[in-house]
Order: structure tokens, then sequence, then C-alpha cells
């Protein structure tokens, strides 16, 4: 195998063993697969190429960059029709129908004239909701860097900054501390640099992509996040910054305040952990996504908070997602979802609200599913630090 792959043959042949199963479930001859998340999670490095999953035998790596990889199942090509020189006898063949172009999907089927075509995109997303114990050990190394550097925030803020001013010490921190600063999400809608600081009336801000929390933005080319607001008194500071130290990724946010937030912002913040608290116990393995969600929802109104959850003005249609090398991964905790827990899963939960002239308050924290409940792997303080 090859000597670059930062993740042991052993767990590689745990996650292949675990794609191979999936495959033989649905009666899949082989799967190929070209996206860089894929391609780490099968490979533990990222090439440009493809990688050959029979539903039975070995993988082969088929690899076009970079130059100098070894091992007895890795093939060097320069285009995919080459790929049908080595691999014969394919009946069904699955692709990356969601994820990768239509011109490289037609390009590999062309690889197999005679085989059908099936989604390899879905099959990949159950094998990765599922973490091993070596990834998992990886996302808590990502949480413990993520609560130290969140723990460095209020010495970084000084008065007069500006959002943006304050998110670039988080971020040269974070860096130094090793922070890879990828930020990977699945699906081309979605964009984001290193993570989201708000602060007031920003956070009312509508945006096009799919986050639970929006903001303006510094230029309509990617319109989300801080937007230049001097941070004041009475402002809160919603900061959910990168967590990618391991090439595993933890979300987490938390709450800063310039000054006295007012009393419905703090009732909104305490209601957030009373729903996370709620949440991670009731999250055994065997439950419905969905009923997380729908407990989340009785909690707020209990506490009379609708018109601020999951955002005021444009609201999130989820409160959680599953998270690893991709920031949106399964399972999504969302009213209509057919997800079911199982141990192992990684899942963020935000349960957030949004305070019209105040901004953004509540938590975020990345769990584990295990037999007794929600572990979470981000223990930095959950209660609002005041800055000043």
């Amino acid at each position: 195998m090859n000597t670059k792959s930062y993740a042991p043959q052993n767990e590689l042949n745990l996650r292949i063993a675990k794609i191979q199963s999936l495959l033989n479930a649905q009666n899949i001859d082989a799967m190929i697969i070209c996206s860089n998340a894929n391609i780490y999670y099968t490979f533990g490095l990222v090439f440009n190429g493809y990688v050959f999953i029979p539903r039975n035998g070995h993988v082969t790596y088929f690899c076009r960059r970079p130059v100098g990889l070894t091992g007895e199942n890795i093939t060097y090509i320069y285009k995919p029709e080459q790929i049908a020189e080595y691999v014969t006898g394919i009946e069904s063949i699955a692709l990356e129908l969601d994820i990768i172009p239509y011109s490289t999907i037609t390009r590999l089927a062309k690889v197999f004239p005679n085989a059908t075509i099936a989604n390899a995109s879905a099959i990949m997303r159950a094998a990765r909701a599922i973490k091993t114990d070596y990834e998992q050990q990886r996302l808590r190394e990502s949480g413990i860097k993520h609560a130290m550097a969140y723990s460095h925030i209020p010495a970084q803020f000084k008065n007069g900054m500006t959002d943006l001013e304050l998110q670039v010490e988080i971020e040269r921190f974070s860096r130094l501390q090793g922070c890879i600063g990828q930020f990977r999400i699945s699906g081309e809608s979605m964009e984001m640099f290193m993570g989201n600081l708000l602060c007031g009336e920003n956070a009312d801000n509508p945006t096009p992509y799919d986050f639970a929390m929006g903001g303006a933005g510094l230029d309509p080319s990617l319109p989300v996040g801080c937007n230049g607001t001097t941070i004041k008194p009475g402002m809160a500071v919603m900061v959910d910054m990168n967590g990618n130290y391991t090439g595993y990724m933890t979300d987490m946010t938390r709450v800063f305040a310039c000054g006295e937030l007012s009393d419905i912002a703090i009732k909104a913040h305490n209601c957030s952990r009373r729903i996370a608290a709620e949440l991670a116990a009731m999250g055994t393995p065997g439950t419905e996504a969905k009923a997380l969600y729908n407990r989340a929802i009785e909690i707020v109104q209990e506490e009379g908070l609708e018109d601020y959850f999951m955002g005021h003005k444009q609201k999130a249609g989820f409160i959680g997602h599953g998270v690893g090398i991709e920031i949106n991964e399964a399972p999504v905790i969302a009213p209509k979802s057919r997800d079911i827990l199982q141990a192992g899963n990684a899942i963020a939960l935000e349960p957030k609200f949004v305070i019209p002239h105040v901004g953004a308050v509540g938590i975020e924290n990345t769990y584990i599913v295990t037999e007794t409940g929600m572990e979470s792997i981000t223990n930095a303080p959950e209660e609002i630090i005041n800055l000043i």
C-alpha cells in the first residue's frame, strides 16, 4: 500500500469491507469513485484519478497525479478509458451521480458500455456515516484543538474591532495551531471560507446557502458571514469557525458578548443549551433523526421562542447534520429525515436563535452516538462569555 497514506492499512481495509458489503446488498458488481472526499476515505490520501472497488476482491487505485505513489494496487493511467484494459465482466457499475460532472459520468459509463449504472453517492454516504474507531479518534483530536482555539478568543478581542478583524485573528491562531483550513462541503451549492463569525444585525441577513446562520459577507461573490460590522456594546458575537485539524472536522459554535445582552437573547441561549442536552440524552442508536428535531421544536414552543429559532428573517430547515471528512454528512436532523441514528455517527447539533438588533445566540457541539446517548467531543464552555 502507498507509503504516503495517513490511515493504516487495516483501517482502509475496514472501510473497503463496509463499501463492499453495501455493494453486495444492492447486487452491484463494482464502484468507481473520483471525488476528493471519497478518494481520501478509501485511500488515506487525495490523488487525481479513480478508485475501482469490486463487490469482492482487491481495490485498484488508478492514479494520474501525483507521480511516485507505490503499491501493488496502484496503476498509473492518463485517461479513464484505460481502465477497460484492467477490468472486464462488469454488468453493473456505481458512479458518483450526485457529485461528479455529467461529462465525467458519461465518459466513465462508456468504459463499461454494457453495464447498468447505479448511484455510488448514496452508498458512500451510508458507509461514511458510521465512523470507525480510528475516525472517531481523529474527530476527538480535532475537537480538543478546536476547543483550545476558542479558549483564546477573548484575548484576541480589542475594543473597536470589526467582525472581520476578530475573525482574521481567530483564523490566524487556528492555523498556527494546526488547522488545515480546508472547509470541505459536499455539493456545489454551498461555499464558505474558514467558517462564520456573525455579530449584531448581520446575523439576520439571509444567505443563499443551506447553512443554519447567514450574514451578508464581504462581497457578492461569497454572500455569507462577516460583513465588516464594528463590534459594539449590546451585540452578540457568534463564532462558528473551522475545526479541521486532522482531515476530520468538528463543528462548534460559541457566543461571546460585547457588554450585556438583552434578556430575550440570554433566554434563547439557555434554551439552546437545554435543547442540546435533552437531544444528546435522547440520541441513542435506533432513534429517528426526525424525533430529535420534533423534540427541539417542542422545547422552543414551550419557551415561546419560535420567531427566533434557526433564523429570524430566513429559517434553516434542520438543527443538526453529520460531520467528518465533509461538514454535511449523514445523518440529517430535520423534520422529514428518514435517517436512523447508529452507533458511530458523528453529529453536529446546532439549535440556534437570531435576535433582532442583538445577533445570533445558541451553541453547537459535535457528538458521537454511543449506546447510552450522544457524547460531546467539543467541550468548550457553553455560557455566553463577555469580551469586555
